[in-house]
């Protein structure tokens, strides 16, 4: 089998409001747009946004590796998204991982690299 093509879909119920998160928060490209599918490539992964999503909290498994997740979670709030947890100390690291809700209601996660 040829994959031509590996993509991540997630529902929308506001495709603009949607891509737009993408776009803001983690510097996406969009590659498509209407109201029924679009493309937004992030760090050369392409994220699927379908529409006609009812805005219903969906866990992904996406994860996004920045390098501060604290940073990174304050994006995602100042963006409209918010947090289920805040990002927490451990063993006396900086915090590795937030977990977080886009503006459609879908669970994403931050992690930072981990020495």
């Amino acid at each position: 089998m040829k994959v031509e093509r590996v993509k991540y879909i997630i529902w929308a119920a506001d495709m603009n409001r949607a891509v737009a998160f993408y776009v803001k928060v983690f510097g996406g490209t969009v590659l498509k747009q209407n109201d029924v599918i679009s493309e937004v490539s992030v760090c050369e992964g392409l994220i699927g946004i379908h529409g006609g999503g009812e805005g219903a909290r969906t866990w992904t498994g996406l994860s996004f590796q920045v390098p501060d997740v604290i940073a990174g979670a304050a994006e995602i709030v100042a963006a409209g998204g918010h947090l289920v947890r805040e990002p927490q100390p451990e063993n006396g690291e900086p915090p590795h991982l937030a977990m977080c809700v886009d503006t459609e209601g879908n669970e994403i996660m931050l992690s930072r690299k981990r020495h």
